[in-house]
């Protein structure tokens, strides 16, 4: 009890603090270390203090920085709670609610606010072009000859070289190359498993992940997740004795955009590993960090090579060129024997376009205008969910990617508000889509990666509006 009160005592002084203006919008809060040794708590604790102010909207979290004071204390919009899916595995898809959603994939006269790749406007579409008219001259054949079984040499040394910036220090030959993220997954998949073994994953969890898992006859287990700090890692120890794979996107997974401490990622390697289940890491989100430092991987902390680390471009740069890569640890032989029976080869020519972009230095300038945006996109929807979305509505706080989880109160049903969104050409992602359990039916996720602009502004009003009239109708 002595540590309950003493927890809330410091949440309550601190939040006093900054509704009454002595801590200040873009202040920094003492480090969790400085904060147990001045309060004489634990870390726990420490931690449970900053996730209660995270949860009232008066602190934002960045990765490697520390906590601020947040910019838009005033819009106090609460978190999702932890979500609490049942503890046995599932395969109950909702496979005609995913066609629906995602067949407007392309369609220029919707406003997609349901698919989470970055819109066109933000990509350099110019300097991309101008590197694959490059490669096609330089490749011997024109790019017309196979490449080698683990891919393109260019671009499998600057993913190498770009894994210090998270601890991977990989060189090209752990990493094979892929057709996009999803093949990635579909690979590992295929070579670590069979049909009737369970695996775990986060809830909410990407549709094509949970449909991936249930086409190939994978029975899954749903975990309960936190909307800032990822999976809950006691859930997880439980787990154990029943799955025999792991899928985590621990860098702002989608749709909730989370981000799990490194304390957390050492500890979910260290166990895996113990009970030798393989660990498939997802991280295409990583580079889309707000804060000043990409967080650290999985891979970062895995020394027995039972993490197969996973990315592409296909959230950051081209999500149609379809580049992806593996870094499979000892699975490497089982992963290549896969390629050379389902791809042979991976597209000379965009591959090696996409390594030259990588080079010369220009896949980082664009990552850098692309976070911008994307933070810049993040603080512009919570204002307009805050002015215009039903009383009691949570977001999560996303530290990167382009995702935002939305909890509307009971009675909003997201799938009869996709139906009437779509009238108004707007597309929504409804929660429902992101499990195989009968959850979240009251959420939906909303992409961030389109460029703001009045009429986007306009479109979130219109979602708000209709989301006011099913609650309406739910409670007459």
């Amino acid at each position: 009890m002595a540590k309950e009160f003493l927890y809330n005592e410091i949440a309550s002084a601190l939040a006093q603090q900054i509704k009454n203006g002595v801590l200040k919008s873009g202040d920094r809060l003492p480090s969790v270390r400085r904060l147990c040794a001045e309060h004489d708590i634990s870390m726990n604790t420490a931690k449970r203090v900053y996730l209660e102010l995270e949860g009232q909207s008066l602190i934002d979290s960045r990765p490697q920085s520390g906590y601020f004071v947040s910019h838009i204390p005033f819009l106090r919009l609460p978190i999702p709670e932890v979500s609490q899916p049942l503890a046995i595995a599932n395969s109950n898809e909702p496979d005609q609610l995913i066609s629906k959603v995602y067949s407007s994939m392309g369609n220029d006269e919707l406003t997609l606010l349901s698919i989470a790749v970055p819109d066109r406007a933000l990509l350099p579409l110019a300097k991309l072009k101008k590197e694959i008219i490059h490669a096609s001259r330089e490749l011997q054949g024109g790019g017309t000859e196979y490449e080698v079984l683990q891919g393109n040499i260019k671009l499998r040394r600057m993913i190498a070289v770009r894994s210090l910036t998270w601890g991977g220090n990989l060189n090209e030959n752990d990493l094979i190359t892929t057709n996009g993220g999803m093949n990635s997954l579909s690979f590992c998949l295929m070579a670590l498993g069979k049909p009737g073994d369970t695996i775990a994953i986060e809830s909410p969890c990407y549709p094509g992940i949970l449909q991936l898992a249930v086409e190939l006859g994978y029975k899954v287990l749903e975990l309960p997740t936190h909307p800032i700090t990822g999976i809950e890692i006691e859930a997880l120890k439980e787990a154990i004795p029943k799955i025999d794979i792991c899928l985590l996107i621990p860098n702002f997974n989608t749709p909730l955009g989370s981000c799990m401490s490194d304390e957390n990622k050492r500890e979910v390697v260290r166990l895996l590993a113990k009970h030798q289940i393989p660990l498939i890491e997802d991280d295409v989100y990583g580079d889309l960090y707000f804060g000043a430092q990409r967080p650290k991987c999985c891979k970062s902390f895995d020394t027995e090579g039972n993490v197969l680390w996973c990315s592409s471009i296909s959230k950051t740069l081209a999500p149609g060129y379809r580049v992806g890569w593996i870094a499979p640890g000892k699975y490497k032989e089982k992963l290549l024997k896969l390629k050379l029976v389902h791809s042979i080869s991976s597209t000379s020519v965009v591959q090696e376009a996409v390594g030259n972009f990588l080079k010369t230095g220009r896949y980082e300038n664009h990552l850098r205008n692309l976070r911008r945006t994307l933070q810049d996109n993040y603080q512009k929807y919570i204002q307009a969910i805050a002015a215009y979305f039903p009383e009691g509505t949570k977001t999560s706080r996303p530290q990167g990617g382009l995702a935002l989880w939305i909890e509307f109160p009971k009675g909003i049903d997201t799938a009869l508000l996709y139906d009437l969104a779509i009238k108004q050409q707007i597309s929504i992602a409804p929660g429902r889509m992101f499990t195989l359990q009968d959850q979240f039916d009251n959420c939906m996720r909303l992409c961030i990666g389109l460029p703001w602009s009045e009429e986007l502004k306009f479109k979130l009003k219109q979602v708000g509006n209709l989301a006011k009239v099913l609650l309406q109708a739910a409670k007459s």
